[in-house]
């Protein structure tokens, strides 16, 4: 396997990239209020493990960024419309696929997997477009 020099501007600029594209999303001008419903959350114990889900976000979104970079290079991807095509490829065979169960065994509406995947989908694609260029 051969070493594969990373960018650390572009990891935090993914990462970044991330938490903001989150904010909006989960934000009451947006999606919070009718995923906290269907999640089944209530906003004062949403509010309480804020530090740690941030936490958790942090941990997951560098680690997304770190394996999307290193399969950008292993793909030989040149140029954005390949970067963007593989982060959908990702997101639509492993992000989409999984959270698919959250309708089908957890009994839960379309629009909480709509919520979930398409900001998923967003940020992954973000993240791939920074990391390809």
């Amino acid at each position: 396997m051969q070493a594969i020099a990373i960018n650390w501007w572009a990891i935090l600029a993914a990462v970044v990239s991330n938490f903001v594209i989150g904010a909006i999303w989960y934000s009451p001008a947006f999606f919070i209020k009718p995923w906290l419903e269907m999640s089944g959350v209530k906003k004062s114990d949403f509010d309480a493990g804020l530090p740690k889900a941030l936490l958790g976000d942090l941990i997951s979104s560098t680690t997304m960024a770190l394996v999307l970079d290193h399969i950008i290079h292993w793909s030989n991807v040149a140029d954005l419309a390949q970067g963007l095509f593989l982060a959908f490829s990702i997101w639509l065979g492993f992000i989409a696929a999984v959270l698919l169960n959250s309708v089908t065994y957890e009994h839960r509406p379309f629009k909480f997997l709509a919520i979930n995947a398409l900001y998923r989908l967003i940020t992954i694609m973000v993240m791939g477009a920074i990391l390809t260029l």
